[in-house]
C-alpha cells in the first residue's frame, strides 16, 4: 500500500535527517579528539560484571542481572523527602526505579519496574510497555500483544528473557506476550540503541525481560495476588462466561549466611473477552454516482474466549564467595485459548443476487436490496494449546584480581497445537434452497446494518450443507459442510555463551570484554486440514461418489439458547455445538490439494556471534564521559527442508525439498555518555544492526501449478503462462540498518526526567514479500506428454512466474520522541504524592521496493503515538489513569483461512484507570486493594481498505474489562 509524500513531509524528513546526522558526526568528532587527552580518573569505579551492566550497558545473559531491586530499595529511601515516616511505594517507586536504570546506561534505553514484588504496574507486559516512548501495541481479541517500536513491527525487533533470546509460540519470531506470565518479572528494559555484547538485538529495539535476584533482596519475602475480572459486555455465546480471575504466589529468602538465594512463584490466570466482530468481504464498483461502493459481502460474528494460562518460575541463586556466582533461571508456562465464535455470512455484491432499491451517497451504497440471497450459517470452535519453557544457567568466575570469565547456557522451547474448526449450514447445497432477501444499511461507523427475510433459526429450513458450493479438493467439488485446520508449531532454541571481561588502570579505556555465542534454533511448521461433509455415505466428501449433499443439525447438538446478532440487525441465529457436529454428523477428507501439501517445513539456523568491545569511563573538559566501542562478527547457516508440491491432470506430485545458505555480517557500534550540566546528559549511538527474516519466508517449501489449458495459447500483448510457483526463499539475508541515535535527558533533584531523543535508520535488504520474477521451467516439461511438450517450446512457454520474497527494497526511517516524568512536589509540597508521566513520538519513513517507484506503508507503523498517566500516591492511597493514542497504522490481521494479511487500522485513544489502598499498619499491614478498568473509552478496532476509511472492512469492538484485586506481602 502507498504512503502519499507531500512536500511538507520532505522538508519535514529532510531537516529530521540533517538535524540526527549532524549532531552525530559533531559528537563523534569533539568526543573522539578529547579522548586522546583525557587523563585517568583513580576513583572511577572497576569493572565487575555487575557495575558495568548496570553503567556501560545492557545486562546480557553472560553476566549477572545488576542489583536493581537494591537501587529500588535506595530510590524508595531517597524519594521519602523531608517526611521520613512516608515510604514511597507503588507507582512512583516504580518510576523512580526505571528513571534511575535510565540514567546509569549509557545505551539509549525506556524501562518499566515492578511496583512490588510480583506486581507490574499494568494487566500485562504488553500493556506496561505500550506506556513508553516509541512504542505500540496492536490488539488481538482485545488485548495487547503485537509491539511496535519507534515505528517498526514485532518482526523488526527481538525479545530476551534475562538476556536470552527467546522462542514463541506464534508463527513467526515475534514473541506474544501473553505467554509470560507479568507476575514474575522485576524490570522489563527496551534498548534502543545498540551494544556489542547484546547478543539477537533487533534493528527498532530490544525488549529484555529481567527477573529478580533473591540475593539482591534484603530479606524473605512472601506475596499474594488474587483478582477478579469482568467484561463489560455481557457473555455473547451460551456456551462461555464474561467472568475471569488471576492468581499468583511469590516466595523469596536468602539461606547459608546469604550466600544461597531462592525465588519460587506460580500464577494462574482465567481471561474471558467478548467481541463484537463485523468484517466486510471489501466493495464491488468504482465510487462513482452511476457506479457507487456497494457491500461485496460481510461476516460479522459474536466470538467469546477464554484464555487459561498457569505458570511457574524458579530462580536459584550462589554466591559462596567473592570469586564465584552462579545463578539457574526457569520459566514455565502452559496456556490454552478456546473460541466460540457464531455467525452469517452474506456474499453480496461479489456474487450473483439481484441488487434493488439503491440508494447513494457520495459515490457509497448506503442502502441496497439483494435478493436471491444464499448466506452461510457458521458455529465455529477454535483451541489453542501451547506450552513454554526457558531454562538459564550463568557461571561467573573470578579468574584474578582484574579478569572474570563467565559462561551461559540456556535452552527456550515453545510449542504449540490449534484446533480451527468450521461447520457450516444454509437452505441447501450449492444456492439449491430457499433464497432470502436481504436489506443492508450503512451505520454511521461505516458497518452495515443487516436485516434478512428469513427466520435463521428455522431447522426445517437449515440444515448442515455447503450453501454456495466452495468445497473443491483441487480436482472435482467436494461437500464442504465444514473445515478442520490443524496446524502445530515447535520452536527450539539452544545457546552457549563463553566471555572474558577484564578491568585496565591508568586510561579512559576502563575495561574489555570478548567472547563468542553459539545457537541454533530449529522451527518446525506441521499442517493438515480437512474437508469435513455430512455422514451416510460417498468417500472422501466429493460429490460424484454419492456424499450427502445435506443434513440436519442434531437435535442433540442444539444449545437451546439462539445468539443473537442484534447489532447486526439479525434478531438470532440457529446455535449448535460445534465438537458435537464434528463428532458425530461429519465426516472428514484429507485436504491434499499441492498448496495445502507445501506448507510443511522446518527452518534451521546455526548461527556464530564473536564480538569485542572496550568501555570508556573518565573526564573530558571538566565533563564526566562514558561509553562504547565494539564489534560483533556474524556467521549465520541457515537451512530449509520441506517439500514441492505440484498437480497435473488431476494427480498431485510431491518432491523433498533441502537448501542451505550461510553468510556473515560484521556489525560495529558505540556508544557515548556525557553529563553536560549537572544531571544533564547527552547520549548517543552509531550502529550497524540486523534482524533475520520472517521464518515462514525462509521456508524452502514450493507450490508449482501447471496450466494445462494455457498450453500453445498465444496472442499478442498478452501472456498465458502454463508454469508458475509460489514459496520461501532459504537464501534470504537479514534486514540491514545503519542507526544513528541521540538523546538529551536531563534529572531533577526532586526527582523526575525530561528526555528528547532523535532516531535515524537507513535500512537495506528490506524483504519484499511480494516479489516475482521470471523463471525457466524446462526441467517441468517431463511432467508434460511429448505432444505438449512440443506445443509448450513452439510457443516460447518455458518461461513463467516465481513468486518468493527477496532483499530489494531500502530505505530510512526517522523520528522524534519524548518523555516528561514530573512529580508535582517539584512545584510545590503541598502536591506531594500527585504527578505526570508523559510520552510522544513522531516517526517517517520511505521505503522502497526494486519494482516499485511509490513507498511503502510499514506494518506497525504510526506517524504519531502519545501516552500520558497521571497519579497520586500517598499515605497508602493510589490512583492512575492513563489515555493512550495512536494515529492510523497497517495492521497485521487474520485474513483467508487465518493467513496473516495486512489492512489499514484507524487511529485510537484507549483510557485506562485504577484506584487503591494499602494499610501502612496494624494487623492489616502489607494488606492492600486494587480497582482497574481498561479500555473505558470503549474503543473498537477497526480497519479500512485503498486509503478510504470509509471502506471499512474490520470493526471489533471489545468493551470494558473490570478488575478487583487483593494482595498480601509479609
Amino acid at each position: 500500500m502507498a504512503r502519499s509524500v507531500s512536500s511538507f513531509s520532505l522538508r519535514r524528513r529532510a531537516a529530521l535527517r540533517t538535524t540526527t546526522v549532524g549532531l552525530g558526526s559533531l559528537f563523534l568528532a569533539t568526543g573522539g579528539a578529547a579522548f586522546a587527552q583525557e587523563t585517568p580518573n583513580p576513583q572511577s569505579p572497576n569493572a565487575n560484571p555487575p557495575a558495568a551492566a548496570t553503567v556501560q550497558a545492557p545486562a546480557p545473559a553472560a553476566e549477572p542481572t545488576p542489583n536493581q531491586d537494591a537501587e529500588q530499595a535506595k530510590t524508595q529511601a531517597d524519594a521519602a523527602g523531608d517526611g521520613q515516616d512516608i515510604v514511597v511505594t507503588g507507582i512512583r517507586a516504580s518510576l523512580a526505579s526505571s528513571a534511575k536504570i535510565k540514567r546509569n546506561s549509557t545505551l539509549i534505553v525506556d524501562s518499566v519496574s515492578a511496583e512490588d514484588v510480583g506486581k507490574l504496574p499494568d494487566v500485562s507486559i504488553a500493556d506496561s510497555l505500550a506506556r513508553l516512548p516509541g512504542v505500540t501495541a496492536q490488539r488481538l481479541e482485545g488485548r495487547d500483544q503485537r509491539l511496535s517500536i519507534r515505528g517498526l513491527g514485532p518482526d523488526f525487533s527481538t525479545t530476551l528473557l534475562n538476556g536470552r533470546e527467546q522462542v514463541t509460540v506464534g508463527d513467526n519470531r515475534g514473541v506474544e506476550y501473553d505467554q509470560y506470565p507479568s507476575e514474575f518479572f522485576r524490570n522489563v528494559n527496551v534498548y534502543k540503541s545498540a551494544d556489542a555484547s547484546l547478543i539477537a538485538a533487533g534493528i527498532s529495539g530490544t525488549v529484555d525481560l529481567r527477573m529478580l535476584r533473591p540475593l539482591d533482596q534484603p530479606g524473605r519475602v512472601v506475596a499474594i495476588h488474587a483478582r477478579g475480572q469482568m467484561n463489560g459486555i455481557d457473555s455473547l455465546n451460551p456456551d462461555s462466561s464474561r467472568y475471569g480471575y488471576r492468581a499468583s504466589a511469590t516466595y523469596v529468602d536468602k539461606f547459608a549466611d546469604d550466600t544461597l538465594g531462592i525465588a519460587l512463584g506460580v500464577s494462574a490466570t482465567q481471561t474471558p473477552s467478548q467481541d463484537e466482530r463485523y468484517t466486510a468481504w471489501g466493495y464491488s464498483g468504482s465510487g462513482t454516482a452511476a457506479d457507487p461502493y456497494v457491500l461485496g459481502g460481510a461476516k460479522p460474528y459474536v466470538q467469546s474466549n477464554e484464555l487459561r494460562r498457569y505458570g511457574g518460575v524458579a530462580t536459584i541463586e550462589w554466591q559462596p564467595s567473592e570469586n564465584f556466582h552462579s545463578t539457574f533461571d526457569a520459566l514455565y508456562s502452559k496456556f490454552k485459548e478456546e473460541q466460540h465464535l457464531r455467525g452469517v455470512e452474506f456474499p453480496l455484491g461479489f456474487s450473483d443476487p439481484v441488487k434493488s432499491g439503491i440508494q447513494t451517497n457520495n459515490g457509497f451504497a448506503t442502502a441496497t436490496t439483494f435478493s436471491n440471497v444464499f448466506a452461510v450459517m457458521r458455529n465455529d470452535y477454535n483451541r489453542r494449546d501451547a506450552e513454554n519453557l526457558s531454562l538459564g544457567w550463568n557461571n561467573d568466575l573470578k579468574v584474578t584480581d582484574r579478569i572474570h570469565f563467565n559462561v551461559d547456557a540456556s535452552w527456550s522451547r515453545a510449542t504449540r497445537t490449534d484446533f480451527l474448526l468450521e461447520t457450516n449450514a444454509g437452505t441447501g447445497y450449492q444456492k439449491s434452497g430457499v433464497p432470502d432477501r436481504v436489506t443492508v444499511t450503512q451505520n454511521a461507523n461505516g458497518t452495515y446494518r443487516i436485516v434478512p427475510t428469513l427466520d435463521y433459526t428455522n431447522t426445517n429450513i437449515f440444515k448442515l450443507t455447503d450453501p454456495q458450493g466452495w468445497g473443491y479438493n483441487g480436482t472435482q467439488p467436494v461437500v464442504q459442510s465444514g473445515f478442520l485446520n490443524r496446524p502445530s508449531f515447535k520452536d527450539d532454541l539452544k545457546s552457549l555463551r563463553a566471555s572474558f571481561n577484564g578491568e585496565i588502570d591508568g586510561s579512559i579505556v576502563k575495561s574489555w570484554e570478548v567472547g563468542g555465542n553459539y545457537s541454533r534454533r530449529e522451527k518446525t511448521s506441521a499442517y493438515s486440514s480437512y474437508f469435513l461433509c455430512p455422514t451416510g455415505g460417498g468417500t472422501n466428501c466429493t460429490v460424484a461418489s454419492g456424499t450427502p449433499t445435506t443434513a440436519p443439525v442434531p437435535t442433540a447438538a442444539l444449545l437451546g439458547t439462539n445468539v443473537p446478532l442484534a447489532y447486526l440487525g439479525i434478531p438470532a441465529m440457529l446455535t449448535w455445538d460445534p465438537l458435537y457436529v464434528y463428532n458425530n454428523a461429519l465426516n472428514k477428507a484429507f485436504d491434499g490439494r499441492p498448496s495445502a501439501l507445501v506448507r510443511d517445513n522446518v527452518v534451521t539456523e546455526n548461527v556464530w556471534t564473536g564480538y569485542a568491545k572496550i568501555n570508556l569511563d573518565g573526564d573530558l573538559g571538566g565533563k564526566a564521559v562514558k561509553g562504547s566501542l565494539g564489534v560483533q562478527v556474524v556467521r549465520s547457516e541457515q537451512r530449509g527442508t520441506g517439500q514441492i508440491a505440484s498437480v497435473n491432470n488431476g494427480a498431485v506430485t510431491l518432491a523433498p525439498a533441502d537448501q542451505k545458505e550461510t553468510y556473515t555480517n560484521v556489525l560495529p557500534s558505540a556508544t557515548f555518555s556525557v553529563e553536560l550540566i549537572p544531571s544533564g546528559y547527552i547520549k548517543m549511538g552509531a550502529s550497524q544492526t540486523m534482524i533475520r527474516p520472517r521464518l515462514d519466508q525462509e521456508r524452502v517449501t514450493q507450490d508449482v501449478s501447471i496450466n494445462i489449458a494455457n498450453i500453445g495459447r498465444t496472442q499478442p500483448g498478452l501472456l498465458f503462462p502454463v508454469f508458475s510457483s509460489n514459496g520461501g526463499n532459504v537464501a534470504l539475508r537479514p534486514y540491514q540498518s545503519t542507526n544513528i541515535d541521540l538523546s538529551f535527558e536531563k534529572y531533577f533533584d526532586g526527582g523526575g526526567y525530561v528526555a528528547v531523543s532523535g532516531y535515524f535508520k537507513h535500512l537495506t535488504d528490506f524483504v519484499d514479500p511480494n516479489n516475482s520474477y521470471a523463471f525457466n521451467f524446462t526441467g517441468l516439461l517431463p511432467a508434460l506428454t511429448p505432444a505438449q511438450q512440443a506445443q509448450v517450446i513452439a510457443a516460447n512457454q518455458t518461461i513463467g512466474t516465481v513468486s518468493a520474497p527477496a532483499n530489494t527494497g531500502r530505505g530510512e526511517v526517522m523520528g522524534v520522541e519524548g518523555t516528561i516524568s514530573l512529580p508535582f512536589k517539584m512545584l510545590t509540597s503541598a502536591l506531594d504524592g500527585f504527578g505526570v508521566f508523559v510520552t510522544g513520538n513522531y516517526t517517517d519513513s520511505t521505503i522502497k521496493y526494486a519494482n516499485s517507484p511509490a513507498p511503502i506503508t510499514l506494518p506497525g507503523l504510526s506517524d504519531v503515538t502519545a501516552s500520558g498517566t497521571l497519579y497520586f500516591e500517598k499515605w497508602g492511597f493510589q490512583a492512575r489513569a492513563n489515555y493512550r493514542y495512536r494515529s492510523n497504522f497497517l495492521a497485521e490481521v487474520a485474513g483467508l483461512s487465518a493467513a496473516p494479511t495486512y489492512r489499514t487500522a484507524k487511529s485510537e485513544g484507549i483510557l485506562d484507570a485504577q484506584i487503591g489502598y494499602e494499610f501502612q499498619e496494624g494487623f492489616l499491614k502489607g494488606f492492600s486493594i486494587l480497582a482497574q478498568a481498561k479500555n473505558l473509552t470503549d474503543r473498537p478496532f477497526i480497519t479500512y481498505q485503498n486509503n478510504d476509511p470509509r471502506q471499512v472492512i474490520d470493526y471489533q469492538r471489545y468493551g470494558r474489562d473490570y478488575y478487583i484485586g487483593l494482595s498480601y506481602k509479609f
